[in-house]
């Protein structure tokens, strides 16, 4: 049964399940020799040549670099011969579940239709590349149209989610109506998302050197344990100490943190507040913007926290004129349950964790909640990952008119233009895949994937080697008591492939965010990859 269609009862009350059914305790009992048996897995490949395959792999290990991989001595990867709906299928005929909707960014699965065909309409009747500089295309202005009413939440029923004219159309009445309070108004592309956050951090600084005529105001805040991109600003403002960046410290720009929340409540983001309130109150004069991922912290730890913190971080840069950044590029559309995840409120979010007596936050008491307060608006929105449905690279910089005007009002141009900026096919199915997704019932399939992966899941949180397991949304995280050694991440890594599901292991985290969005995906992919979860961390 796919997730579109099915009925789940709610879990969302129930006990951790005690034991796993007969037929995954006996492949559990027998996983320490499945990386060494191949007769063991239950995706026997066809009988194939591998004359053509080892040239490849053998020019690939020795010449071609992977992300995070040793440049002399790399894990062995996978090779890859196509993909379909939720699946790869290997060069040996294995087919293998992609748990990671390729880093998040696949929500729709492979070779969608629909995308498709709007990357072989765009080549075949129009363009695949014109420079942005002293040119536009259809393209980019309706894209940019659709992420500006999507973003301000002006998309209703009275629009049809395939009318592109209709969009041109709202957003121009919208501009036109001094009665209209709109919040973002501008859109930058950019190659990626590392690029948005370069962006996003560059719009900061000059509109308070071209505002103030100095440039004083030229730092940044943000969270322990954050991740935004491996370039050098976005490094500056990644977790210097438990980051992937720590060898860069002497070369990068020196930033101010502030500890993370240290769990899923509000009150586990009491200290962040506070200490985010002494920051600002010591050094607005020299800090430009915060920056935050709302509500996930990424690759940094797959960290949840409360919708609270977002709302006193807004108020207090209001208070100390600090500007306010929201890195979604993990975590917009849909992933968390909402489109972005800084609209979550006390009400749409629903962590659960194997570490809390009551995963009902529907029925929290809480008194200092606003819950008449949703949608928190940063600033600047950083937007990336899933914006092209997996397709292309591709990053988008939302800011307002205040800091638009902010920037050029002495007709200083922004000084930025990549080579790629507003690329025709990436922006061709970025438009077909935000279409796709807002005609899709995409709140229920999140919904469903989280109760599937509290299902499948919870389980491990029995495991003497796990501290916590925990969902939101379509994000499911195994948390690990000790970080994950090289060797142990090549093992869990081929126990996976052996089992059939494709995960990317890495520090204490064993995760999922499986393509929530894809029609093929069903039920049973789900419980496969809690199962090849559950024996990956067996073998620990």
């Amino acid at each position: 049964m796919t997730i579109a269609s099915t009925t789940f009862h709610n879990i969302s009350k129930s006990p951790l399940r005690g034991h796993r059914p007969s037929r995954f305790l006996s492949a559990t009992a027998n996983n320490a020799t499945s990386t060494n048996n191949p007769n063991k897995s239950r995706h026997r490949p066809p009988p194939t040549s591998t004359a053509n395959i080892q040239p490849l792999l053998h020019i690939d290990r020795h010449h071609v670099l992977h992300p995070y991989s040793s440049m002399i001595d790399p894990l062995p990867p996978f090779l890859v011969s196509s993909a379909q709906g939720v699946h790869f299928t290997l060069h040996d005929g294995r087919t293998i579940i992609d748990g990671m909707s390729s880093w998040w960014a696949a929500l729709h699965g492979y070779r969608h239709p629909v995308l498709d065909d709007a990357i072989k309409k765009q080549v075949e009747q129009h363009m695949s590349h014109v420079m942005f500089g002293g040119l536009t295309h259809r393209p980019a202005v309706v894209l940019a149209c659709r992420l500006l009413l999507m973003a301000n939440h002006e998309f209703g029923d009275d629009i049809d989610e395939d009318g592109d004219d209709e969009c041109l159309e709202r957003l121009a009445d919208i501009g036109n109506d001094p009665c209209r309070n709109v919040h973002f108004t501008k859109v930058f592309f950019g190659d990626s998302g590392s690029v948005a956050i370069e962006v996003a951090m560059k719009m900061a600084i000059q509109y308070w050197f071209t505002t103030l005529g100095h440039g004083r105001k030229s730092k940044f805040v943000s969270l322990r344990n954050g991740y935004h991109g491996d370039t050098f600003g976005a490094m500056s403002i990644c977790d210097p100490v438990n980051g992937m960046h720590s060898m860069f410290e002497g070369n990068l720009a020196n930033q101010f943190f502030v500890p993370s929340p240290t769990g899923c409540t509000e009150k586990d983001g009491a200290e962040t507040i506070r200490q985010l309130e002494e920051t600002l109150h010591c050094h607005s004069h020299e800090i430009a913007a915060v920056v935050m991922e709302p509500i996930v912290q990424g690759a940094g730890g797959m960290k949840f926290y409360h919708p609270t913190v977002l709302w006193r971080a807004r108020e207090l840069c209001n208070d100390h004129n600090v500007l306010l950044i929201f890195d979604e590029i993990a975590t917009g559309f849909g992933r968390t349950g909402a489109m972005f995840a800084g609209w979550h409120d006390t009400e749409s979010y629903r962590p659960w964790s194997s570490l809390l007596q009551d995963n009902n936050p529907r029925e929290e008491k809480n008194t200092n909640a606003k819950k008449d307060v949703s949608m928190v608006s940063p600033d600047i929105l950083c937007l990336g990952k899933a914006l092209t449905g997996g397709y292309v690279t591709m990053g988008a910089t939302l800011t307002t008119s205040k800091i638009a005007h902010g920037i050029s009002r002495d007709g200083r141009p922004f000084m930025h233009g990549p080579t790629f900026m507003a690329n025709p096919l990436a922006c061709s199915v970025s438009l077909a895949s935000l279409k796709l997704l807002q005609k899709s019932p995409w709140e229920e399939r999140v919904n469903r994937v989280r109760e599937q992966l509290i299902q499948n899941l919870s389980p491990l949180a029995q495991m003497s080697s796990v501290r916590e397991v925990r969902v939101l949304g379509a994000i499911g995280v195994c948390e690990l008591k000790e970080s994950l050694s090289r060797e142990q991440m090549d093992m869990l890594q081929r126990i996976l492939v052996d089992e059939g599901v494709w995960l990317r292991p890495f520090g204490k985290l064993l995760y999922t965010m499986p393509p929530f969005n894809c029609d093929e995906l069903e039920e049973e992919h789900l419980r496969k990859i809690g199962d090849a979860m559950y024996i990956a961390a067996s073998s620990l």
